[in-house]
């Protein structure tokens, strides 16, 4: 029978207009950042903002021609947040210059001359994994390799020495690559390579993880021998907070093997027993860096420093509470772009960005940021629930939870919700290795997202005598048939 395509629009005049409203959000904020920083509107402010949107503009086509059928609003709703952040750092550039020079000041110099640099080298090696990648089940051949890999990108900046390994000298954390001049920090691609890996694993061990041994509170927990996979992560989440002396990371690693593992079993005993490793990890981890110092010193320092920031507040808890500074300055509407002095506070083009930027655009601004972000995470997990596979359903997942989870770590840390960890802000922050993976992680629920939404052949033509009226169902992508006994 001849098979014909069910008709869809692929929305990618949609995606080209809201791409454009978002570059014009960008422009409205650069300008305004000179108009309160240099009493005027230089002619060259849009330059940086008209490269950034030609970078975005070239995806755009990209994902016309490569993946017509993926997500409208994914490209937009990521190129405001970067766009916004390259503005930001630009405005940090001008703040550290002489006045005498914030006029003159180069466009593609400092910081924020660097994450244009970045962003441009990011688009382009996601433009590269669309073109590679034109099938997001491709990427399970690989997975044990992929886990490999990630695995050893983990391990790598911990046995390295000091100076190869902590570009900080205020913290202790082993993150990095550091050598000739060249950082990278391999964790931010570790965290894409076990994501393909625990997606493939958990789709072929699925029944068995799935199968409860006992019932206890309504709750149905699973067998004592099935415990293997969470046990060896939660282990594995342990040694970084030991030897990276990173707590982010280490609840990184951990949270998006247990979520990936719910997703796929949809059990809640594994949540529950998740959270138990957890915090029952971290109160040991704090237990003995109270009581024996050592490789969890750091981490016991840390939630004093979240419990008490005063009680070193020139010290230890200047960070923490520079920051609580800036978003309480801010206000509801904040002092404006340009407008306040986030330069008060420590590494605040990195780990504190957001309360920089919250000093200057104030609650209802962060507000709208964390809806952009929120969109971005419930487009992923769309395409999770429309892609007809197994694996992608879990890598979609899995990778939009990961993006929820470190932005949780971040501002919850900022806000001292949580102890600080040190994360950065999706997009925003400065760093090519964090903007590049994070890239990467969205190209990836693009080509998941286009196939989730292309549509699927069905059949036409004269229906042969005893056949159904309606065209045979799709199981995982396959065509299946009812046999008459």
């Amino acid at each position: 029978m001849p098979r014909v395509r069910v008709a869809a629009k692929s929305r990618r005049n949609a995606e080209l207009g809201l791409l454009l409203l978002a570059m014009a959000v960008v422009a409205a904020y650069a300008a305004t950042v000179e108009a309160n920083l240099l009493d005027t509107v230089t002619l060259d402010f849009w330059v940086p903002i008209a490269a950034v949107g030609a970078v975005f503009l070239a995806l755009h086509l990209v994902v016309r021609f490569l993946a017509p059928y993926a997500d409208p609003v994914l490209v937009p709703a990521v190129a405001l947040v970067n766009g916004l952040g390259v503005a930001f750092l630009r405005r940090l550039d001008l703040a550290n210059a002489a006045p005498e020079e914030r006029a003159d000041f180069a466009i593609f110099s400092g910081t924020g001359g660097r994450q244009l640099a970045w962003t441009l080298a990011s688009v382009i090696l996601a433009a590269g994994l669309l073109v590679l990648m034109r099938d997001h089940r491709a990427v399970s051949r690989y997975a044990y390799t992929l886990g490999l890999a990630g695995i050893v990108l983990v391990i790598i900046p911990a046995v390295l020495p000091a100076r190869y390994s902590q570009v900080n000298p205020q913290s202790d954390a082993k993150l990095w690559i550091s050598v000739g001049g060249f950082t990278i920090q391999p964790g931010e691609f570790a965290k894409l390579a076990l994501l393909v890996f625990f997606a493939y694993y958990l789709v072929r061990k699925r029944e068995v993880l799935s199968l409860a041994s006992r019932r206890f509170l309504g709750v149905d927990f699973p067998r004592g021998r099935d415990l293997g996979p969470v046990v060896v992560v939660w282990i594995i989440s342990l040694g970084v907070l030991v030897f990276q002396k990173d707590l982010g990371t280490s609840l990184l690693y951990f949270g998006m093997f247990v979520v990936t593992l719910y997703i796929a079993t949809e059990r809640v005993s594994w949540l529950i027993i998740g959270l138990l490793l957890f915090f029952g990890g971290a109160f040991l981890a704090y237990f003995l860096g109270s009581t024996v110092g050592g490789p969890f010193a750091n981490f016991y320092t840390r939630v004093e420093i979240w419990l008490d920031p005063y009680g070193d507040a020139y010290g230890a808890g200047w960070q923490p509470l520079q920051g609580l500074l800036g978003l309480g300055t801010g206000g509801l509407f904040g002092t404006g772009p340009g407008g306040g002095q986030p330069t008060q506070i420590p590494e605040v083009h990195n780990d504190f960005i957001f309360a920089g930027m919250g000093e200057e655009i104030g609650l209802f601004g962060l507000s709208a940021l964390l809806v952009i972000y929120l969109l971005i995470i419930e487009r992923g997990l769309r395409a999770a629930l429309a892609v007809r596979d197994s694996f992608g359903k879990l890598l979609a997942g899995g990778l939009s939870f990961t993006l929820c989870l470190q932005l949780f770590v971040i501002i919850g840390g900022i806000s001292s919700l949580i102890p600080l960890t040190g994360q950065t802000t999706p997009f925003l922050s400065a760093g090519g290795s964090s903007l590049m993976a994070n890239w990467l992680l969205v190209a990836t629920l693009l080509r998941i997202s286009d196939a989730a939404r292309r549509p699927v052949e069905t059949g036409t033509g004269p229906r042969p005598s005893g056949a159904p009226a309606t065209p045979p169902p799709q199981l995982h992508g396959a065509t299946t048939e009812v046999i008459r006994p």
